[in-house]
């Protein structure tokens, strides 16, 4: 299972009966530990070496956990003691010193490089301002996105 803290909290009567009933559970993810459930708490520490976003982290989580199954079993020790390994090694905390903008300025900057990079996905035009250190929340940079799109 992969399931974000909401889904968790909202679905934790039934991870607790498919603890009781299941041989064998593997949680990515959730929002606290489930005995019988084998869980792997969200990492935001690995979005580097996993990419992405961390609304997307848990599902490359689960996918990268699959490449550690060394003797095809999604819960056994060796796949465990593999995972935590490359997890130790790879975890790097996120520290971001961004400049926080005003609406104003998000809608220059998408302006400027929709006027500079034609067919530049939002996705994309918000790393480009993330990378040139500065801060805007990714549905905040949405609706000022789809607002200057749909004035031009």
């Amino acid at each position: 299972m992969v399931l974000s803290e909401v889904y968790a909290k909202a679905m934790v009567a039934e991870l607790h009966a498919l603890a009781q009933v299941a041989n064998e559970a593997l949680l990515f993810g959730g929002v606290e530990e489930v005995a019988g459930i084998h869980r792997i708490p969200a990492d935001a520490g690995l979005r580097r070496a996993l990419g992405g976003t961390l609304t997307s982290l848990n599902v490359r989580m689960a996918a990268s956990w699959l490449q550690h199954c060394e003797d095809r079993q999604l819960t056994s020790a060796a796949t465990s003691n593999s995972w935590r390994r490359w997890a130790v090694g790879e975890s790097r905390p996120e520290k971001h010193n961004r400049t926080p903008m005003t609406d104003d300025e998000v809608v220059m900057f998408i302006r400027q490089q929709i006027a500079s990079r034609p067919g530049s996905s939002r996705t994309r035009l918000l790393r480009l301002l993330r990378d040139e250190g500065q801060a805007c929340e990714q549905s905040r940079f949405a609706k000022l996105y789809i607002q200057t799109v749909e004035e031009q």
